[in-house]
């Protein structure tokens, strides 16, 4: 059984310089509201661009040259918040600031409206992560949670139960414990019937084979229906995911294939290292005050600056990779 997770990153990642494939929607994912004359002030600072608001991320781009973009999923959101930043298209001004924390770095990212007097960027990108915030139980497996209120399972946005078994036993300890099972079109819920906040939630997001839990249903032709079932509800939901971030603007955004530019090829040779100039733009070391003292790597075989506590080489290559 093959998770949709396995594919997932939209919503988890950090990523600089995006293909067009890749700033697609993918399926399950919605576009929510899209925000023209928006600048990067951060790495970006003078160059108006866009910025696409979906269920799982924020997507920016240059409008000059729209292969110069970001794609910040909200999952890797640590804080948002509104301060004064200096940008070249408006002076000193209020601008979303939005820190972030992927493969152990941290980023930083300043999104100024080069529009004044709109209020629209902050509002739609805080209720937006928000949203995300408090619809976890659609996307993490969830143990001992308020899952089940007078022997009934208390139901999702969205979420319908197609079947509901009895006498199936977690094998999480030595004895077992007889429950109930409660699938439905986002998840499968097991709890146990002498103790119901003894239970588990596991969203068909979860399924990856990478958290094993164990449940026995008697007779076997009820385990195989069961799993038939399961199986066929999984199918759909992978075809189509819910992810259950529910925000609607008053005005509809196009969709995001609309405003998406296609990017031509480019007549100039990319100089190799402007992938690191993108990562060293937005890298956030907010303690740093001066360069910290050379040291020898032996690696590299020269002087670079003693990397921050819990940073190695090895990883700061895989993020820039």
């Amino acid at each position: 059984m093959s998770s949709v997770l396995d594919a997932l990153w939209e919503d988890r990642d950090v990523r600089f310089d995006i293909t067009a494939q890749q700033m697609k929607t993918r399926p399950g994912e919605v576009m929510i509201d899209c925000l023209d004359s928006i600048e990067d002030t951060k790495g970006n600072n003078g160059d108006r661009g866009r910025l696409l608001v979906t269920n799982l991320r924020i997507i920016w781009h240059s409008l000059a040259l729209p292969r110069v973009n970001l794609s910040v999923g909200y999952n890797s959101i640590i804080n948002i918040t509104t301060r004064t930043a200096n940008s070249k298209l408006r002076g000193q001004t209020e601008a979303l600031y939005i820190l972030t924390k992927s493969n152990n770095t941290r980023f930083e990212f300043i999104f100024t409206n080069v529009v004044p007097g709109s209020p629209r960027l902050f509002t739609s990108v805080i209720a937006v992560h928000r949203a995300y915030e408090t619809s976890k139980m659609y996307r993490d497996l969830k143990l001992r949670a308020a899952l089940i209120q007078n022997k009934q399972l208390r139901l999702l946005p969205r979420e319908q139960v197609y079947d509901k078994i009895n006498g199936v036993w977690n094998l999480s300890c030595d004895q077992g414990n007889l429950g109930t099972f409660f699938i439905t079109n986002v998840r499968i819920v097991w709890h146990a019937n002498m103790n119901e906040s003894f239970n588990v939630s596991i969203p068909y997001l979860q399924i990856s084979g990478g958290y094993v839990l164990g449940f026995k249903i008697d007779p076997v032709e009820k385990l195989q229906d069961a799993l038939k079932e399961i199986n066929s509800l999984h199918k759909v939901f992978s075809a189509n995911p819910i992810f259950g971030v529910d925000y609607e603007m008053e005005e509809k955004p196009q969709p995001l294939e609309r405003l998406t530019v296609e990017q031509p090829p480019d007549d100039v040779e990319i100089e190799p290292d402007d992938q690191t100039d993108a990562f060293a733009a937005y890298f956030a070391d907010s303690n740093k005050q001066q360069d910290r003292e050379p040291v020898f790597s032996e690696d590299l075989g020269l002087a670079i600056e003693k990397l921050r506590d819990g940073f190695t080489l090895q990883g700061l290559w895989e993020v820039m990779g």
